[in-house]
């Protein structure tokens, strides 16, 4: 996922656009297509893994905008693609590699610097722990390098990323959830750790509408915090799409 850029005073508008494909090998005796939980579109990573043998793909587009002062950032994710693959019935696979483009403008005049290409590839995995019993809630944990060779020349980082978190969900009634995350990363070359924090909470209108409201940030430990939020809607086309 991308971050946004810490700033002093923020005007900030997001659009997020996502969609998920899961597919593997189905046994003989078992036709159904096993339920979809998807780690997109929102910030927070579910505590699921994907079943043995599957391939889930979920990838997007976003538009950012930010602004400080005189100075206004645009960035366009053409691509976030995250692909998972079950090796295990706790275990997964992840690798995830965004397309970004950066535009600047002051004054309402753009400047030529303009950067673009493949931000640093993403490599983990993650392991579900538990399963959810009464208010004890679903667990897991996962984690992620973010390898800088891998990186366009304008988004390279000297040095690799890393971010761990644990991933919490509760079955609140029959159509809603509540989950978060808890963790820690050191990304872009920063020296300190940045703390990290989700809750969302979902409802199912239907079997296949959704909705979810969303606070996120993080916490670096020698800046100034993030805290942001979101929502959207989502719609299953089919199981696996």
């Amino acid at each position: 996922m991308y971050k946004p850029t810490k700033m002093n005073t923020i005007q900030k508008i997001v659009l997020f656009l996502c969609c998920a494909v899961s597919f593997g090998s189905f046994a003989q005796e078992d036709q159904s297509v096993p339920e979809m939980i998807t780690d997109r579109p929102d910030a927070t990573e579910s505590p699921s893994t994907v079943p043995v043998g599957f391939l889930q793909v979920e990838t997007g587009a976003f538009y950012e905008s930010f602004e400080d002062n005189d100075l206004k950032t645009e960035v366009f994710g053409y691509n976030t693609t995250l692909l998972r693959f079950g090796i295990l019935d706790n275990l997964e696979l992840r690798l995830g590699w965004n397309f970004e483009e950066t535009q600047f403008a002051i004054n309402g005049n753009e400047i030529n610097n303009v950067l673009s290409g493949f931000s640093p590839l993403l490599a983990g995995m993650k392991v579900a722990i538990t399963e959810e019993k009464g208010l004890l809630p679903e667990m897991g944990l996962l984690g992620h390098l973010y390898l800088p060779f891998t990186a366009a020349n304008d988004y390279r980082p000297e040095t690799t990323g890393v971010d761990f978190r644990f991933s919490f969900a509760h079955t609140l009634s029959e159509r809603s959830s509540l989950a978060y995350n808890l963790g820690a990363q050191w990304l872009d070359d920063s020296p300190e750790a940045a703390y990290v924090y989700t809750l969302v909470y979902g409802y199912s209108i239907t079997d296949r509408f959704g909705l979810y409201a969303e606070l996120y940030g993080d916490l670096p430990e020698d800046s100034s915090s993030n805290h942001l939020w979101d929502a959207g809607i989502t719609y299953l086309i089919q199981p696996n799409i």
